[in-house]
């Protein structure tokens, strides 16, 4: 199902330096290729000590650039979709001892520069999760469609709701996690596609992790990815799906397997 291309990939400093934790960025890639360069040129090298590019079966050049950046990079014989991706990336992530995971879009959408950011707050104890929000900045400058602002708007404020907690945006596509988070959070048993990042946030929440949220800038642009509205019609009803999980598991109505610690003897999905 998955290929591994490279042996090493671009590692910045020795594990370990200073006592500092290990930091890995991830990026579930798919077509790319006009954008990958740019993203990993913005990154500053102080913030990560390795980067990793999982290839969903692309039909461009993405992973022929990011051979030629010395990346990590993982192929996908086949596409599995966005949420299987980055289930292949956070394991291999952790195979490779990362104590911070960031997962980041190469399609250029979100601003690089900020991921020393979102490594802080878990570097220092502060959080286990931290979201790179486009609700705390000016989303709508940097292009985002305006129905997908209400849309994000309205589903956020009814997860807050019923999820119990309060976050300025649950649909953000560059976040940063423990170690501990992902050794906790039952992902495996998440879809495959586009609803995995909510499913996640609902898990985080259910297992009392602290969550943090920083602003960030966003670029909307033909060469960067974006669902389109029939997609994001689909993932809108997921988002309800999810809600009405969380709520049963809230209220102890259901023993929802989404919601169990990974690797549980009961948990199929170990």
């Amino acid at each position: 199902m998955t290929r591994d291309s490279s042996k090493r990939g671009r590692t910045k400093r020795h594990r370990g330096r200073a006592g500092r934790p290990y930091v890995v960025i991830v990026m579930p890639a798919y077509n790319a290729a006009q954008t990958l360069e740019r993203t990993v040129a913005e990154l500053s090298e102080d913030v990560y000590d390795h980067l990793i590019l999982v290839d969903d079966h692309s039909r461009d050049d993405t992973v022929r650039i990011a051979k030629r950046l010395d990346l990590e990079v993982i192929e996908h014989d086949f596409n599995i979709g966005y949420g299987g991706n980055q289930k292949t990336c956070y394991l291999r992530a952790l195979e490779r001892g990362a104590d911070i995971v960031v997962m980041l879009h190469p399609d250029y959408q979100y601003d690089p520069r900020i991921a020393g950011d979102l490594v802080a707050p878990i570097e220092a104890g502060e959080a286990d999760v931290v979201l790179a929000s486009r609700m705390l900045g000016d989303p709508l400058s940097g292009g985002m469609p305006l129905y997908k602002f209400i849309a994000n708007r309205t589903l956020t404020f009814a997860e807050n709701l019923v999820l119990g907690a309060w976050l300025s945006e649950y649909h953000t596509g560059y976040r940063a996690y423990s170690r501990r988070v992902l050794e906790t959070v039952n992902f495996l048993h998440n879809s495959n596609d586009f609803i995995f990042d909510n499913e996640f946030l609902a898990q985080v929440i259910a297992h009392g992790f602290k969550i943090v949220d920083v602003p960030v800038r966003t670029h909307y642009a033909i060469d960067s990815s974006s669902v389109g509205f029939a997609p994001a019609v689909v993932y809108g009803f997921g988002v309800l799906g999810t809600m009405a999980r969380g709520l049963a598991h809230r209220l102890k109505l259901v023993d929802d397997p989404m919601f169990r610690r990974r690797g549980t003897p009961s948990d199929p999905a170990k």
